[in-house]
């Protein structure tokens, strides 16, 4: 969730003052990114949420007392009391890269959930927890301590003036109202960081937004939230309900939500930095007691754009980090659940550098001959759909997504890795995983709903399938095998 603050409410003052620096940082910005030098080497990063369940898999709120056993300062809280997340060191991809990142991935988790255990709480890789019910959404000690995750919690409420509406329709209807961004908790992602130049991130950012629907719905993995079946990916519509800012009337009058998949194809990383300014009033408006503005480079700390751009929820945001010797621009790919397993994970960020490599070097760029608002659509319907959705796709037209992801996409993300210097071994490792996902059309939420169903038939009540499910999902997690090779039920 970001850097921690020092207040959990803010004076108009305050909000003044922070907006008028917002303008400072963003002129600031954009002289620097004219002139300014950042660190050429282009690494790749990743951060994983995970989910904390008891005994039983209802959710365990000790995230505390999981870090303390864990102990290892790459482990830090989530805005949940079920919630912890881990943050890997960047590397390189070329070569073995990949395999490394899943065998030092592995190593971690393995560390991390034999530590839980000795607590008794597993650690889930999973999108939403499906044991997740009304009891914890209205529980009073849902929140991880900080003061940050409670200056949120406020400012969002007070900027809607109302309590938070949930309102999903997928397979099944949720509709319910609660008094605080609880939902948000349930949301737990893998997060990507591509870092590049910025001359690449305009055109990087827009490849980003092109394959978001096929990204999403091969590792769809969030069928489920409050037990009810919704959207093979619910997470995607979960968090922006649970922090929308907009009551009824801004939502009618076209006021932009707080998690935004964007409107336009961009030219510059300044012009995502100029929206969040324009658009999205402070959320967390603390202003800087730094010192010194500058790096001992010289790059400008910008402590209030970054700060602002850290609580306007992009699915693709932009980052500027000042860093140490060398500032650097990065892209975090946002919208990927956790899970199902470590392999699984890495073959999904696999798919993702190979495309953003392949698709940034084209002579013709896919969002050239895409409207953007095909590209909302194709991701909103993946999201729903998962691997049964259809897209639209330039010279294909429309096209089941599995077609597309078989026959189009993994030659391109082929080409990619192979382009970025990826053994050939490697890239066929993960490759190969996604191929079988996509042509069996079992990811993680098809794995849920359908051993759900099972369950059900069975004479499993909703919620006694949901527990025995999230057993079952546990065993298979840790058993490290890639979803497609999960038995159902």
């Amino acid at each position: 969730m970001g850097a921690e603050v020092n207040a959990k409410s803010f004076t108009r003052e305050q909000r003044t003052r922070y907006r008028e620096r917002l303008m400072v940082n963003l002129e600031t910005f954009a002289r620097y990114l004219g002139s300014g030098a950042f660190d050429p080497v282009r690494r790749i990063g990743l951060e994983i949420e995970l989910n904390l369940a008891n005994p039983d898999f209802t959710p365990a709120l000790r995230n505390t007392e999981v870090l303390e056993a864990i102990a290892d300062p790459a482990f830090q809280t989530e805005i949940g009391a079920f919630n912890i997340e881990f943050n890997h060191d960047a590397v390189q991809i070329e070569g073995r890269g990949l395999l490394n990142l899943e065998e030092s991935l592995r190593h971690e988790l393995d560390h991390a959930v034999a530590a839980a255990k000795d607590v008794d709480v597993n650690i889930l890789l999973v999108g939403i927890l499906p044991t997740l019910d009304q009891d914890f959404i209205h529980s009073k000690n849902w929140i991880s301590p900080g003061k940050r995750y409670a200056a949120l919690n406020t400012s969002v409420l007070q900027a809607r003036g109302e309590d938070v509406l949930i309102d999903i329709v997928g397979q099944e209807r949720l509709s319910f109202y609660v008094a605080n961004i609880a939902p948000e908790a349930a949301c737990t992602s893998v997060q990507l960081h591509l870092q590049v130049s910025p001359e690449e991130f305009a055109p990087v950012w827009n490849s980003a937004q092109v394959i978001a629907g096929a990204q999403v719905a091969l590792a769809a993995n969030s069928p489920m939230f409050m037990e009810r079946v919704l959207w093979h990916e619910s997470r995607i519509e979960v968090f922006k309900q649970s922090i929308d800012t907009r009551p009824p009337e801004m939502r009618n009058q076209g006021v932009r939500p707080r998690v935004w998949f964007g409107e336009r194809w961009i030219t510059s990383i300044l012009d995502l930095f100029e929206e969040n300014v324009r658009y999205f009033p402070a959320l967390l408006p603390e202003l800087s007691r730094k010192r010194s503005e500058t790096t001992a480079s010289g790059a400008p700390q910008l402590h209030e754009l970054r700060l602002h751009n850290g609580t306007v929820y992009r699915w693709n945001r932009p980052i500027y980090d000042p860093g140490g010797d060398l500032p650097n621009l990065r892209l975090e790919n946002r919208l990927l659940p956790a899970g199902p397993t470590v392999v699984d994970t890495v073959a999904n960020a696999a798919f993702f550098f190979g495309l953003m490599r392949a698709l940034r070097t084209a002579d013709r760029p896919l969002w050239s001959r895409m409207s953007f608002q095909t590209a909302t659509d194709n991701f909103l319907d993946c999201a729903r759909y998962g691997l049964e959705a259809n897209v639209y796709w330039p010279g294909l037209g429309e096209i089941p997504v599995t077609e597309l992801i078989i026959r189009h996409l993994l030659p391109l993300a082929a080409e990619g890795l192979e382009d970025l210097g990826v053994d050939k071994a490697v890239a066929d490792r993960y490759l190969k995983i996604l191929y079988e996902r996509a042509h069996t059309e079992q990811n993680g939420a098809a794995w849920q709903i359908e051993t759900l169903r099972v369950l059900e038939e069975r004479g499993l009540d909703r919620k006694a399938a949901i527990a025995e499910m999230t057993r079952l999902y546990n065993e298979n997690m840790l058993g490290s095998q890639p979803v497609h090779t999960w038995k159902i039920g």
